[in-house]
């Protein structure tokens, strides 16, 4: 790890190793949170905004948990998953607080309502990073280019559309700043097509129950001649447009483009049978091992450096400094080269019986 020695955030106190931090007790069920490591060093705190999307325990977790293990063999990983519940996560920060971490690794819930818990750390003299969601006035910020992300499915629709035609839309929750940058993105590129939005509905929490409906309720207005594509904002709201289109009159094997974002196992499936035409795979390892990197170098009293051991080289977002990451479209014709080449999943994991002939059409068995 590239770092320079630097004093705490505070001058008036150096940096000190919690000898012992005791066991944090979770608000409301000790389910709420857990903790890897021996318990001799730092704490770290590992906050997540929700489980529906599969990424945050599947991949976030675990990735950054075994990163911080190979960096710091003796620092604990206190885990929190604030179930989309905005109080609830407050709750869980000042739980970490006062049980002494000494970094706070946040994902909020809600962006723009995160301040007064990134002050409360801060006041602490616990520095923050936000992590995935920006935070203005955290310590570090780490993401994907969230913009660029809109504009690659939104690119995607248009080119798999011909640039014509009718779709619904349906973006990521109004609280998450991300969702923001998704939309701004893709209606960057959508608007100057020749494509005309039918619907568009903003999914409070990113559900696939949501989408399903949404989509249901519009096929109750709309004919399904009337809709030549779907803009899903993550692959979770493109799995609840499948279900809805396919019960709704759509033929399985005959659905319009659909986008996703996340890489999620039953997405990259639905591409290869042709029941969705792209995703975005942000590569969760290199985020979860840059987060490990800076949280530990700032436990240990040090300042990140300019370049991380993944690579990624420091710049500044909205006056925070910021590692940023580069998405990746991912259609039928690039899994193999992509995710399965990264190890993010393996063929036996994607090709199961049902999808064999689909994997064995795209190279991957």
């Amino acid at each position: 790890m590239i770092i320079s020695r630097i004093p705490r955030r505070t001058a008036a106190v150096g940096f000190a190793l919690v000898a012992a931090a005791g066991a944090l007790t979770a608000c409301g069920s000790s389910d709420d949170d857990s903790s890897s490591g021996g318990g001799g060093g730092a704490t770290i705190a590992l906050l997540l905004p929700e489980s529906k999307t599969t990424r945050y325990e599947t991949f976030d977790k675990p990735l950054f948990e075994e990163a911080v293990k190979k960096l710091c063999s003796d620092c604990d990983v206190k885990y929190y998953n604030a179930d989309q519940d905005e109080s609830k996560q407050s709750s869980q920060v000042d739980t970490a607080i006062n049980a002494g971490a000494d970094v706070i690794v946040l994902d909020p819930v809600n962006g723009d309502g995160a301040g007064g818990m990134v002050q409360s750390a801060q006041d602490a003299d616990i520095p923050v990073i936000a992590y995935d969601r920006f935070i203005a006035g955290a310590d570090y910020y780490l993401s994907f280019d969230n913009e660029t992300v809109g504009k690659m499915q939104g690119q995607a629709l248009v080119d798999a559309m011909g640039g014509k035609g009718n779709i619904l839309m349906l973006n990521g929750s109004p609280s998450d700043p991300n969702a923001a940058q998704f939309k701004k993105g893709a209606h960057s590129v959508i608007d100057s097509s020749g494509i005309k939005i039918l619907e568009e509905y903003d999914n409070p929490d990113w559900s696939p129950e949501n989408a399903q409906q949404f989509v249901t309720d519009q096929l109750s207005k709309y004919k399904p001649s009337d809709i030549q594509g779907v803009y899903a904002a993550n692959d979770g709201q493109a799995g609840g447009v499948v279900a809805a289109l396919t019960g709704g009159g759509f033929s399985a094997d005959a659905l319009p483009p659909i986008t996703g974002q996340d890489a999620e196992l039953a997405a990259v499936q639905r591409i290869l049978a042709g029941e969705q035409s792209m995703t975005i795979y942000k590569p969760i390892p290199i985020e979860a091992q840059t987060a490990a990197e800076v949280a530990v170098a700032l436990a240990n009293g040090d300042e990140p450096g300019a370049t991380t051991d993944t690579g990624i080289a420091q710049s500044t977002y909205e006056n925070v400094k910021s590692y940023i990451f580069t998405p990746i479209a991912v259609t039928k014709d690039n899994v193999k080269d992509t995710i399965v080449a990264d190890g993010f999943y393996d063929v036996s994991d994607i090709c199961t019986a049902d999808y064999a002939d689909a994997c064995k059409a795209a190279g991957l068995s």
